[in-house]
């Protein structure tokens, strides 16, 4: 009896799923690291000198433009960027919020102010949701400090087009 008991309480045990209030343990950059899409925008946050920036306790909402959304980019852009630190750190601070915005707080918003001191805006077309041009592909990415939202584009701030 006493045999049978423990094998009943293993099972209830191994029963109860995992759940999904899980809080993850990777940061953003780690999290960025660990998925394939985002090769390019990590090689280039850290090209830029902003890993610890992005790895840090401090919240803050990533749209994270997949390899794709690279491979879109003029080369003469791009060129441009590699060869400037600075400019490539104004573009890649165009795609980070301060504070953690879930994709249903996104969708509540017209817009906000972005890390370099830009703006972007929100817009919602029928299930799409839009940061200016860019279409959210992936919602919700958690890591430990904060979110990562995939994007199907770059972000390229006012000043530079």
């Amino acid at each position: 009896m006493k045999r049978m008991l423990a094998v009943i309480a293993a099972i209830s045990v191994l029963a109860v799923p995992a759940t999904a209030s899980a809080a993850p343990s990777k940061n953003i950059v780690e999290t960025a690291a660990a998925a394939p899409q985002f090769s390019t925008l990590v090689s280039l946050v850290e090209r830029a000198g902003l890993v610890k920036a992005l790895s840090g306790k401090r919240q803050l909402t990533v749209f994270a433009p997949t390899d794709a959304a690279f491979d879109k980019v003029p080369k003469k852009t791009l060129n441009a960027l590699l060869a400037d630190k600075g400019l490539l750190r104004k573009v890649l601070l165009y795609h980070v919020v301060a504070g953690k915005l879930a994709a249903k707080q996104v969708v509540k918003r017209d817009g906000a102010k972005m890390l370099n001191g830009a703006r972007v805006s929100f817009d919602v077309k029928g299930k799409r949701v839009f940061v200016n041009d860019a279409r959210v592909i992936t919602p919700d990415i958690r890591a430990s400090n904060g979110i990562i939202h995939a994007v199907n584009r770059v972000l390229i701030p006012p000043s530079m087009r």
